[in-house]
């Protein structure tokens, strides 16, 4: 990033933003986006959008997601279903991520990519055909924890989605109304992925290694800020 600061405005203007710090990356291989922050902050739909503009634009766009690198849920609790800890440290197989999709389409890699290894809803482990990345594409990823150490190396641009941890429970509970009641959501949002979220924030300090923080407590109306330093 050229320039240091902090914007206001709508939507559009911020997606702009974001498509064009994708474009300003100059490397010789798929540019690696990270899309992070806490779960229900609007990682997934910012994502999305930014994918329909890209792909507007003419871009080859992967569009992945951190949950389709779970490991089985037989592996996933061994500290128990409610512990921060175990949402940190044995949720995500970050190994796999590297091995089948960021480190192929990263530098010496030969952009044979695999998008997914895990099946969330059935539970299953998964092995899609591999598929062939132009040198030109723009993989999207968006998920929790993208900036911690096995993977803060593999981004060509990092972008963290900031949202209020009270407005994410509210969020979910909306998003979740026809699978689970309240009291489960605000169960695991407050035992286990807000304090996630806090040992994360403690440990790695995320907005300190993003090239763009989107403040997205009004999704129509959001605040980003921009900067080398990030």
């Amino acid at each position: 990033m050229s320039e240091v600061g902090m914007a206001h405005g709508t939507r559009g203007e911020m997606l702009g933003r974001l498509a064009a710090a994708v474009g300003s990356v100059a490397v010789a291989h798929p540019t690696r986006v990270a899309v992070d922050g806490p779960p229900a902050a609007g990682k997934t739909t910012l994502a999305d959008e930014l994918a329909d503009i890209l792909r507007d634009q003419g871009r080859y766009v992967i569009r992945a997601t951190i949950d389709d690198f779970l490991f089985p849920r037989a592996r996933r609790y061994p500290r128990g279903e409610y512990s921060a800890e175990g949402c940190y440290y044995d949720t995500h197989d970050h190994a796999a991520l590297n091995r089948v999709l960021l480190d192929p389409l990263g530098p010496g890699g030969d952009r044979g990519f695999q998008p997914a290894v895990y099946d969330h809803a059935a539970d299953t482990v998964l092995s899609p055909p591999v598929t062939t990345a132009p040198a030109g594409a723009v993989l999207l990823l968006d998920g929790v924890f993208l900036m911690r150490p096995e993977l803060i190396d593999r981004w060509d641009l990092r972008v963290y989605v900031s949202t209020a941890f009270e407005a994410t429970v509210d969020r979910a509970v909306l998003r979740e109304r026809q699978v689970s009641s309240r009291a489960d959501v605000e169960r695991r949002w407050r035992e286990r992925y807000i304090p996630a979220q806090q040992l994360y924030n403690a440990t790695v300090r995320p907005t300190e290694h993003a090239d763009i923080v989107v403040h997205n407590d009004d999704p129509r109306r959001p605040l980003w800020e921009t900067g080398p330093a990030r």
